[in-house]
C-alpha cells in the first residue's frame, strides 16, 4: 500500500477548489499549503479539520476526529484513507457575465418595447472554506471560473433584468441613455446579489455593468433612432412637428391646381416672402390655413393628410381612398373562432367547444384553435413557440437559449453529445437512434 509523504497543490488562478487524487495517506505524510491557500481534511465524508499556510505534519495527536477513527497501527505509522481538499483564496476580478438572449424591455419614455444585452465582469474570494466545499463544490474534482457561472447565470440574470426594469421607471429614462448610470447600477446589482453569495461562503467583491446595447438592426431601434434623428434636425431648424404638418398642407394646397385656394395660398406666400420669415408670416399664414380649414376634410387612410372631403384619390400620395376602406372593413378580426375537431365556429372567450367539447388552444399569433400537440399554425402560417423545459417558459421557434432562465435548448445526442436537429431521427455522428424523432435527415 503507497502511502503518500508530501501533499501540496501548485495550480492556476482560475481554479477556486481542487481535491488531491490520492487519498491513501499516513499519520507522517507532510502537507503543504501555500499563503493564498487553504486545505480541509475529509474521512468518511466528515471536515475534520482545516490547514492554513504552512507546512502541517498529518498527526493523530494533531487531529482529534481522526485519531478516534484511526487506532490500529502499521509498522510505526498510521495508514488511512482521507480527502484533501484545497481552497484558492485570492480575489478573482475578471469573471466575465453576459446575457445570452436579448430581454425584452419597454422603454418608459418612449413607450416601445426593445431587446436589450447587457455585458460584465465580476469579482469573487472564498472567506469560509468549509461552507463553501460542503454547500457548493460537493463531490466534484474540480471547481474554476466556469462552474461560478453555470452556478449562478440564473441569478445574475434574473437581477440584471429587474434591476435594468426598475432603474429605467425610476429614472423615467430611455434605455438609449442607460448607460450614463453604469455606476449606480453596478452598485445596486452588487446590494441584491451578495447575500445570496454569502450563503456559499463567497464574497462578491464586486459587480460591474461594462456595456448595455440594444440590436442596432432590430426595427423598434431602427424607428426610434429615426424618430429622434428628425426631432433634432427640427430643433436645429427651429421648428417643431406640428408646425413641419402645417407647411406641408399648405405646401400641398398651393400647388394643387384643382383648389379654389391655390391662389389665395400664391398670394400669402408671395407676401410672406415680402416681409420677412417672422410672426408677420405666421399670422398671415394662419389666416390662410383658417380659410382652407373651413371646407370639409377628411384624413387620406395611407399617408394622414387633411384632403377634400369628396375627392376619392389623394392629392398627395395618390392612394383610392374608397378602396382602402373596403379592405380595413374586411380585414376586421373576427371574435370567433372555429373548432379544429369538429368545425363550429364559437367566441374566442370559451375554452371548450359547446358542440364536441374539444378544449380551445390558441395560436400564440392570431388565435386560430390548433390541434393538441400542433407546432405550426396553418391559418397564420407560423410556428408555435415551444416551451422551455427547465422553466416552463414559452421560446419562439430557433432561439437557442430561454430568454428567462438562460437554460439550452439545443438538442443533443444523449450518446455522443453532438447537436442534432429537432426532427432528427438518427444522431448524424454515431448513428444513435433518438427519441422523438420523425423522419432521418
Amino acid at each position: 500500500m503507497a502511502i503518500v509523504d508530501v501533499v501540496k497543490y501548485d495550480g492556476g488562478p482560475d481554479v477556486f477548489a481542487w481535491k488531491y487524487p490520492n487519498q491513501e495517506l499516513g499519520t507522517w505524510t507532510q502537507l503543504i499549503v501555500n499563503e493564498s491557500q487553504e486545505a480541509l481534511l475529509f474521512k468518511g465524508g466528515q471536515a475534520l479539520d482545516l490547514f492554513t499556510a504552512g507546512r502541517h505534519t498529518l498527526d493523530t495527536a494533531n487531529i482529534p476526529i481522526l485519531s478516534k477513527l484511526i487506532k490500529l497501527p502499521f509498522g510505526g505509522r498510521s495508514p488511512f484513507t482521507a480527502e484533501v481538499w484545497f481552497i484558492n483564496k485570492i480575489y478573482s476580478l475578471d469573471i466575465k457575465w453576459g446575457t445570452s438572449t436579448p430581454i425584452q424591455l419597454q422603454d418608459p419614455k418612449y413607450k416601445i418595447f426593445i431587446p436589450v444585452r447587457s455585458f460584465g465582469q465580476f469579482g469573487i474570494k472564498i472567506m469560509d472554506s468549509r461552507k463553501f466545499i460542503m454547500k457548493l463544490v460537493g463531490t466534484m474534482p474540480v471547481f474554476d471560473k466556469n462552474t461560478v457561472l453555470t452556478y449562478f447565470r440564473g441569478l445574475y440574470l434574473t437581477k440584471v433584468k429587474d434591476s435594468i426594469s426598475a432603474y429605467l421607471l425610476k429614472k423615467q429614462i430611455s434605455i438609449l441613455e442607460i448607460n450614463a448610470y453604469l455606476d449606480e447600477l453596478s452598485e445596486y446589482l452588487k446590494g441584491k446579489m451578495e447575500s445570496t453569495f454569502e450563503e456559499y461562503g463567497i464574497n462578491l467583491v464586486n459587480f460591474f455593468v461594462n456595456d448595455i446595447n440594444v440590436p442596432e438592426n432590430d426595427p423598434a431601434v431602427m424607428k426610434l433612432k429615426d424618430a429622434l434623428a428628425k426631432r433634432a434636425e427640427m430643433e436645429i431648424v427651429g421648428y417643431n412637428y406640428v408646425q413641419e404638418r402645417s407647411f406641408d398642407t399648405l405646401e400641398g394646397a398651393a400647388t394643387n391646381k384643382g383648389n379654389g385656394q391655390a391662389g389665395m395660398m400664391g398670394a400669402g406666400m408671395g407676401l410672406g416672402m415680402g416681409v420677412g420669415l417672422g410672426g408677420t408670416f405666421g399670422q398671415q399664414m394662419g389666416g390662410v390655413a383658417q380659410n382652407i380649414n373651413l371646407k370639409d376634410t377628411k384624413k387620406c387612410p395611407k399617408c394622414g393628410r387633411d384632403i377634400d372631403k369628396t375627392s376619392r384619390f389623394c392629392n398627395y400620395c395618390g392612394v383610392d381612398t374608397q378602396s382602402v376602406a373596403k379592405q380595413s372593413a374586411n380585414e376586421t378580426p373576427s371574435d370567433k373562432v372555429k373548432c379544429s375537431n369538429c368545425g363550429y365556429e364559437y367566441p374566442k372567450n370559451v375554452k371548450f367547444c359547446p358542440e364536441c367539447g374539444d378544449p380551445y388552444n390558441p395560436c400564440a399569433y392570431c388565435g386560430a384553435d390548433l390541434k393538441d400537440g400542433a407546432t405550426h399554425c396553418d391559418a397564420c402560417g407560423k410556428d408555435q413557440p415551444k416551451l422551455c423545459p427547465k422553466c416552463g417558459a414559452k421560446v419562439p421557434v430557433g432561439v437557442k437559449f430561454c430568454p428567462e432562465c438562460g437554460a439550452s435548448l439545443i438538442r443533443k445526442c444523449p450518446k455522443c453529445g453532438a447537436a442534432v436537429k429537432e426532427n432528427a431521427k438518427f444522431c448524424p455522428e454515431c448513428g444513435e437512434k433518438l427519441a422523438g424523432g420523425e423522419k432521418n435527415d
